[in-house]
């Protein structure tokens, strides 16, 4: 998808759709997507590093199996972080860092 400013995200993790335009109503619902998008409910598997494909479960189980407790441990044990292409294979277009750690918050709070 090139692009352009007018689109939009859905974030509601029950939405089928992803990306919407204001101006021409265009609509991309999950199935028009190549790769499952990890803020909907049922995405499988559920990338939280779309560039080198570091699910949401390795992420836990790093925390949980290995002891990380940061990002770099994350980046250390399951290679997250390694080709900075988030801006074009991230459905959001940006770093998945902040995720990451929410993830490893999530866990970590959890324990």
């Amino acid at each position: 998808m090139i692009y352009e400013e007018n689109y939009r995200t859905c974030l509601n993790e029950d939405c089928d759709v992803i990306y919407y335009d204001l101006g021409e109503k265009t609509i991309f619902r999950k199935k028009d997507m190549k790769i499952p998008i990890w803020y909907k409910k049922d995405a499988d598997p559920k990338y939280i590093c779309y560039c080198n494909q570091v699910t949401e479960k390795q992420i836990i189980n790093a925390v949980l199996n290995d002891g990380a407790k940061n990002i770099k441990d994350i980046i250390r044990f399951t290679g997250a972080m390694k080709n900075g292409k988030c801006e074009i294979k991230n459905p959001l277009g940006k770093c998945c860092s902040p995720f990451i750690q929410e993830t490893i918050n999530k866990v970590l709070n959890n324990k």
